[in-house]
């Protein structure tokens, strides 16, 4: 068995009791390296986040030199720092016209918490209403809306008031009322496996939403930066949220988050109580220049349009007696075995290989396939190789 530093298992706080380990060295592109020299190629992205390479010459080039200008100066919207602000206006160009104000905060799920208060400070309801197997985050707010009952049993009691409906479900979108602040929903469900709504559900969502005046909140976290050939998920599907919670890889590997409104939404924030959201370090301008480097990479380079080809290579390599199907869009894909058990020995084994895999939070069937938008044909095929050769071995073995 494989050896794990005594003292990261000692003074830093552990997830679950099964951590790979993994001792990294530094990393660059598609791959990761350790401290014997190994590489690994990273079909994981440090699970969606890194979007453009690990080491981007121009994410890098534009932290250094905004960290040699100024680092945190002033609590979040006090200050205008250059960098936040011309990122915040790029990001509402390349927006649905009346998603146009954007608040700048820490992570995924602080972004998913102040959506949340958002919907219920405009519309004056309470009710949140949120989908079975939806993840959105782990703090108190975002676990209230996650829908895996597992997972949020020892933390309760939790915010009252929210209600699941069924992913692609239309005739649950009757508990969608005129009590329902907000519907929370990923535009491609993540941790349930990689799902795509369909029969025009979300566009469904979005109508029933507008006869209720209720406040639609799309989760763009895993989705959102090019993965699925769009900037962001939900332009795949015919609706626009008025609410877009965006994170991972929005900054090319830095810790960040943001949800996007409309200014009069957003201004609500803003007094009765004024600070009705408030960050130390959103819209921090190292990390901001950061997002301003990615989402220009993002924009100008063909990653979007490229996904979806690299799409078609990793499926037309991907075929084998033991992955039932692959699901998702783009570079959001996970090949589905037909029991945990085989996508452990799955994982496990190609991790030995030098290739990164993981896994979904509720799926156990799902092998995820998320790599940076800069990995080249050659990099899926070497990957693609080290799985199906996995797979012949756990076959004959069986």
């Amino acid at each position: 068995m494989k050896r794990i530093n005594p003292d990261f298992l000692r003074y830093q706080a552990q997830t679950s009791p099964y951590p790979l380990g993994m001792e990294v060295s530094h990393a660059a592109g598609s791959y990761i390296y350790d401290t014997n020299g190994k590489r690994y190629l990273d079909f994981v992205a440090g699970v969606s986040a890194v979007s453009v390479g690990h080491g981007n010459a121009r994410v890098n080039d534009a932290i250094k030199k905004q960290l040699d200008l100024y680092s945190h100066v002033m609590v979040y919207g006090e200050y205008a720092q250059g960098p936040a602000v011309d990122y915040c206006k790029l990001l509402v160009q390349h927006l649905p016209e009346y998603l146009n104000k954007v608040y700048l905060v820490n992570s995924g799920t602080e972004a998913t918490e102040g959506a949340l208060k958002l919907a219920r400070r405009a519309t004056g309801r309470s009710q949140l209403i949120s989908c079975y197997n939806a993840y959105h985050g782990n703090t108190m707010g975002s676990m209230s809306v996650m829908g895996f009952e597992e997972r949020k049993q020892v933390f309760r009691p939790l915010i009252p008031d929210v209600d699941f409906i069924t992913f692609n479900n239309e005739s649950d979108l009757e508990k969608i009322t005129a009590k329902t602040a907000g519907v929370i929903l990923e535009s491609i469900q993540g941790g349930a496996g990689f799902i795509e709504p369909k029969d025009g559900f979300l566009r469904k969502v979005r109508e029933r939403c507008n006869q209720v005046g209720a406040m639609l909140i799309i989760d763009e976290i895993q989705p959102g930066f090019g993965r699925t050939g769009k900037l962001f998920g939900f332009e795949n599907y015919d609706a626009v949220p008025d609410i877009v919670i965006m994170g991972k890889g929005m900054g090319g590997g830095m810790p960040v988050g943001a949800f996007v409104a409309s200014g009069d939404k957003m201004d609500l924030l803003s007094h009765d109580p004024k600070l009705g959201h408030i960050t130390t370090f959103g819209g921090h301008p190292v990390i901001a220049a950061a997002c301003l480097a990615t989402l220009q990479e993002v924009l100008e380079t063909g990653l979007m349009q490229q996904a979806l080809e690299k799409e078609k290579l990793f499926r037309s390599l991907l075929v084998h007696s033991l992955v039932t199907e692959i699901r998702g869009k783009g570079l959001m894909l996970a090949a589905m075995t037909a029991s945990p058990e085989i996508t452990n020995e799955v994982i496990l084994r190609c991790q030995d290989k030098g290739l990164i895999l993981f896994w979904l939070l509720f799926e156990g069937c799902a092998i995820r396939i998320t790599p940076p938008l800069t990995i080249s044909e050659g990099e899926i095929r070497e990957g693609c190789k080290i799985i199906l050769e996995t797979m012949d071995e756990i076959a004959a073995g069986r």
